[in-house]
């Protein structure tokens, strides 16, 4: 169906079109991810100079044509000003921009991974939080929402749900230690195991809400990235940036 519709989300990405239009991706609630054009949007008084760039998250008026959409206004809620203007933070809310925007598809339920991106800036933007702790939540908390985490809850290899002292990454699961031998693994703690647990189980808006001793969130980072590089083949170009 063409014609005008309304839609909340966030700007991922923007790219010059011609001398003074913009080509956007959004995220948003309502249509998964779509690409937009907002024509005039290079112009130095136009309305959506400071709307089409990333980051930017608000309600946007769109017109959805037969093969395209085009943006006509918008009622922007927050730009992340802060984010932008600190050259660490800005590298790690670009790489979560790149993720939001290689893993998110059109027309789908793209709710969870938009309200995941929104409270990751705000943790990053907080100062409550260690950045590489932000970073990892996210990246697990993506995972989840792709469905292709690991089991967190019982063992891969029997259903148990005690002893649960090892990972499989072949497994794609936790090992208790009666199936240790027979399937193998790499040692976890309890305290990275129940963070692992509790992402995977938390809505994403209610995440953010836990810090780790220095040892565990350690652990818990490489015990993430090292699943997520096996999973995850894609290479970002904001990870160079961030020395992952």
């Amino acid at each position: 169906m063409n014609g005008q519709v309304f839609l909340s989300g966030m700007v991922l990405s923007c790219m010059p079109v011609g001398e003074f239009d913009r080509r956007i991706v959004l995220l948003t609630k309502e249509r998964g991810k779509i690409s937009a054009f907002a024509r005039g949007a290079r112009r130095p008084k136009s309305q959506l100079v400071a709307a089409t760039n990333p980051f930017v998250s608000g309600d946007f008026d769109v017109y959805e044509g037969r093969d395209s959409y085009t943006v006509h206004g918008a009622d922007i809620k927050n730009y992340f000003e802060e984010l932008t203007s600190d050259i660490e933070l800005v590298w790690y809310g670009y790489y979560f921009l790149e993720i939001a925007e290689y893993f998110s598809l059109e027309n789908n339920d793209e709710t969870e991974r938009l309200i995941l991106l929104y409270q990751a800036f705000r943790a990053l933007l907080s100062g409550k939080f260690p950045v590489e702790l932000v970073r990892c939540v996210y990246e697990f908390k993506t995972l989840v929402i792709n469905g292709d985490y690991p089991n967190v809850f019982s063992c891969g290899g029997c259903d148990g749900k005690k002893q649960l002292f090892y990972l499989s990454p072949d497994k794609r699961s936790v090992i208790c230690e009666d199936c240790h031998g027979r399937l193998g693994g790499t040692a976890i703690s309890s305290s990275v195991l129940y963070a692992m647990q509790f992402i995977t189980a938390t809505p994403s808006a209610k995440l953010f809400s836990f810090t780790l001793k220095e040892d565990t969130q350690a652990e818990l980072e490489r015990i993430t990235r090292e699943y997520y590089n096996r999973y995850v083949e894609h290479k970002f170009k904001s990870e160079a940036f961030l020395g992952l």
